[in-house]
């Protein structure tokens, strides 16, 4: 876990019952640091390192733009009876983007939708 983190998220492969936790510490858009748990195969947790490793440092909008191929590509290619495991963390990272959206909504409305009493 990481106890800065203002990002989480979480994916799991119904199939084989593989989970990833996802945490992250993300400040004036950019992803300081990135930690995973998981719950899996070694595919798995390969590709949930490897996307800690991916997130350092990046942008939210470089983030957006980790797929699970490019998870798949850093690893230097899973078997494919092991692709979930990098479809398990694309699916917890979009999870986590999905909780900060959500979390930074939270914290600054929209002053123009709310409407006065």
């Amino acid at each position: 876990m990481l106890a800065e983190a203002n990002a989480v998220g979480r994916a799991e492969n119904a199939a084989c019952g593989d989970e990833l936790h996802l945490y992250l510490e993300v400040q004036a858009g950019q992803v300081l640091q990135a930690r995973f748990r998981t719950f899996g195969c070694a595919a798995s947790i390969a590709a949930g390192s490897m996307l800690t490793e991916l997130l350092a440092g990046a942008s939210l909008t470089e983030a957006q733009e980790f797929t699970s191929e490019a998870v798949n590509t850093a690893l230097g290619g899973l078997p494919p009876l092991k692709i979930h495991g990098s479809v398990l963390a694309a699916d917890a990272l979009r999870a986590a983007l999905e909780d900060h959206q959500k979390r930074c909504k939270a914290e600054n409305p929209d002053p123009i939708t709310q409407t006065s009493s």
